[in-house]
């Protein structure tokens, strides 16, 4: 054989090893696309039951909280309810806004009493009541923390609060304070003090005349009733805020977070109305 037909057989050779190796670099792409898009399918698809599993949690509170049987009704204070939806763990709990400190409605004393619970001394609270007093009220007359609104570039709304969120920018406020707060406050009660029955240790220090010492009492009473008569104790209220977390046995999970206002068993209405809707646990 002749050097110059040995010389295109290994060119050849050559073409056909480069392409070969060309054609397992695009079937390993392929293959590695076609194993992510299957991957991100059943990710999908297991967020997708972890989501409508936190609803059913969130469809179970509302019923739960309402059971005409008084021993199984859900109590309203932060308790945790677990139960299994397919295959689904869903952990649910709920807060009656009515135990909560209203933003819009509490009287100074109360908003002091809050501010002082969550650690500030009785000078700095006063003075932070005195600034929400100042945001929610129409009177625009009112200067409470001028100063530190006009280096923000902004002034108090004059107007009641639209989201407890919005307590972050009243003068005084900080991150580490609201974030400590932000379980106890509320815009929907419509109540001067929490409701003692239902309200967390932090809103229940709150309440005029309420010690420390009684706030330790109220909560081990209310943790040591039987069913029954902590339902009866409780009296859930209309408007709650419940969180719902549902973890698939692979670890996927949802969290949902809505504040509700209970309508009531009514011919053709919905059971209830959502006021508030959050997915996730970020603030």
């Amino acid at each position: 054989m002749s050097a110059q037909r040995r010389s295109q057989r290994g060119v050849a050779l050559l073409l056909v090893l480069w392409a070969c190796t060309l054609l397992a670099i695009m079937l390993g792409g392929y293959a590695l696309t076609a194993r992510t898009e299957g991957l991100q399918a059943r990710f999908q698809f297991a967020q997708t039951q972890a989501h409508y599993a936190a609803e059913a949690g969130l469809a179970r509170a509302v019923y739960g909280l309402q059971d005409p049987r008084l021993k199984q009704r859900w109590q309203a204070d932060g308790r945790p309810y677990t139960f299994h939806f397919g295959d689904a763990t869903v952990r649910v709990s709920a807060f009656d806004e009515g135990g909560k400190v209203d933003l819009n409605t509490a009287s100074p004393i109360v908003l002091q009493g809050l501010f002082h619970a969550a650690g500030l001394r009785n000078d700095a609270a006063q003075k932070l009541a005195l600034a929400v007093l100042d945001w929610r009220d129409f009177d625009p007359n009112r200067r409470v923390g001028l100063e530190v609104y006009a280096a923000n570039g902004y002034q108090p709304r004059h107007a009641p609060f639209m989201s407890i969120e919005e307590l972050q920018q009243v003068a005084g406020m900080t991150s580490a304070l609201y974030r400590t707060l932000a379980g106890a406050i509320t815009i929907w009660s419509g109540r001067e003090s929490p409701d003692p029955k239902t309200a967390a240790p932090l809103a229940l220090a709150a309440v005029p005349g309420m010690t420390p010492e009684r706030v330790a009492q109220v909560m081990a009473a209310r943790k040591n009733a039987r069913p029954g008569v902590a339902a009866l104790f409780a009296g859930n209220g209309v408007t709650h805020s419940i969180r719902s977390e549902a973890t698939m046995a692979d670890g996927t999970r949802a969290v949902l977070h809505a504040t509700v206002r209970l309508q009531g068993v009514r011919p053709g209405a919905q059971p209830y109305a959502v006021l508030h809707w959050r997915e996730g646990d970020r603030e």
